[in-house]
């Protein structure tokens, strides 16, 4: 085999990948554009973005300083993407927050803001992205959901755990909706990996420590995740190889939601 296998083959496909400058999308754009995507990397973070752009292989990679927070950004977004590139193919929600706090300190503004982030965007991205890829007659939606989807936590995880549950949900919902428009709509589901909500879990402090010492019991490969850990699910599930899957949340998370 002198190229790469048609089953995994995402060369000329157009993504766009939000929260791009996060540690999930950062991953995820050095992963598509190595393998020949045409990316519009979207982000609230412009230093973040520009730094990104300017590391990624390939040319004519678009960027937008955007956060989906409501239809017109979302929009927007949309626009950019077939702007610049024609089409949307894929669309990578890899936006989104937490604010850990007991329910009795959390403030309702503090909840909605997670749910806003986690619920709202990819809905409100999916509703602008959708009738390009109705016109097309395919289209590919990944959303990074967790396990806290499925398994609630003594930390303080109301709304973070509420938000992926409801995420969960629109994944199983938004592909039987689009189903018949040969759209698939899948969400990868991790237990914790390195990234900025994250990296206090990863450092040598004696908090850090504890965390550790309770959560790796509960992960059969006994480690912690890391972003790359995420990145082969994420281009099965945007090239062909998954054509016939949708509406499944795919845990990476070394075993946990197994015990």
């Amino acid at each position: 085999m002198t190229g790469p296998d048609p089953l995994f083959d995402i060369a000329g496909r157009s993504i766009v990948v939000t929260g791009a400058s996060g540690a999930f999308g950062r991953a995820a754009a050095q992963t598509l554009a190595a393998r020949g995507a045409r990316l519009t990397l979207v982000s609230g973070d412009a230093g973040g973005l520009q730094r990104l752009a300017e590391d990624l292989p390939g040319h004519g990679h678009a960027t937008l300083q955007r956060r989906p927070d409501t239809l017109d950004d979302a929009q927007a977004i949309a626009d950019a993407a077939i702007a610049a590139h024609g089409r949307i193919d894929g669309l990578v929600v890899a936006s989104g927050t937490n604010h850990p706090a007991a329910i009795g300190e959390m403030t309702p503004a503090a909840w909605q803001t997670v749910m806003d982030a986690n619920v709202r965007a990819p809905w409100l991205l999916c509703k602008a992205i959708g009738p390009h890829f109705a016109a097309q007659g395919h289209g590919k939606v990944v959303f990074v959901s967790s396990v806290r989807g499925r398994h609630g936590t003594p930390r303080g995880y109301t709304a973070y755990c509420t938000s992926k549950a409801a995420l969960d949900g629109l994944t199983r919902t938004l592909a039987t909706e689009w189903g018949p428009q040969h759209v698939n709509v899948n969400a990868i589901g991790p237990t914790v990996f390195r990234s900025n909500l994250t990296a206090w879990m990863f450092g040598d402090d004696d908090r850090s420590s504890a965390s550790r010492v309770q959560s790796l019991p509960r992960i059969p490969l006994g480690r912690l995740g890391e972003p790359g850990d995420l990145m082969g699910i994420l281009v099965y599930l945007l090239a062909p190889a998954s054509d016939f899957c949708t509406g499944q949340v795919i845990y990476v998370d070394g075993g946990y939601t197994a015990g």
